[in-house]
């Protein structure tokens, strides 16, 4: 079976569990919550846009994020600053389904039409994580960014080693290609908390891996009660 075949499973396992708050038992059908996973298969609608979202005080460009998300990553930046002296700037936070749209197709042109190819880095419109206001890319300001030579930067290592710390995850791996559908990127960051942050750099699993692990033991609990 198919990861996404058991997230599906268990989503509607997730369903019948009515004792419980639908984010609990199936965080999956909780756009609004930081659990919410988004890529090809599992994608938002077109008028989806979070209702808290602001401007992150960081530097850089295209702050927006959700309240949460944007909080933690001022204090991520502020840590690195004075742990490093480095100056991690935003880069791409919070895009409406639209915005997303564009850029894709641009891209889709750019590779005469192969979506295939298009697709090893941008996500098609309602797959991506930038729509959530859950997401980041990162860079070092004075540094090359939104390329692999991030993670070469002093402040791309500390953000991969320390994101956690703040709730976020290196969302694309260098070694989970297969299993996010996503090339390797160094820069792109998503927030789900400072709990489940913790877990999943411990584990050191894709995403979607461990959305099948936690599902998979918070009905077995559930059920048992």
């Amino acid at each position: 079976m198919s990861l996404l075949t058991k997230l599906a499973s268990l989503g509607a396992a997730g369903l019948m569990l009515l004792s419980v708050p639908l984010d609990t038992a199936a965080p999956q059908n909780d756009v609004d919550g930081t659990l919410f996973l988004v890529n090809r298969q599992w994608m938002v609608t077109e008028s989806y846009e979070p209702s808290d979202l602001r401007q992150a005080e960081v530097p850089g460009s295209v702050r927006q994020m959700r309240d949460e998300a944007a909080s933690a990553l001022e204090e991520m930046f502020a840590a690195c600053k004075e742990e490093t002296g480095v100056t991690l700037i935003s880069v791409s936070g919070y895009r409406a389904y639209v915005r997303q749209y564009n850029i894709y197709h641009r891209k889709l042109r750019s590779v005469k039409g192969n979506e295939a190819k298009a697709q090893e880095y941008v996500a098609p419109p309602g797959a991506s994580e930038h729509q959530l206001g859950l997401a980041m890319d990162i860079g070092q300001r004075n540094k090359p960014h939104l390329n692999d030579k991030f993670a070469d930067t002093p402040g791309g290592k500390w953000a991969q080693e320390n994101c956690w710390r703040f709730g976020f995850i290196l969302r694309y791996g260098k070694e989970w290609e297969e299993v996010t559908g996503y090339k390797y990127e160094s820069w792109h960051f998503r927030y789900v908390g400072k709990e489940k942050a913790k877990e999943i750099h411990e584990a050191n699993i894709p995403y979607e891996t461990w959305m099948i692990g936690y599902r998979t033991k918070l009905l077995e609990r559930l059920m048992s009660d």
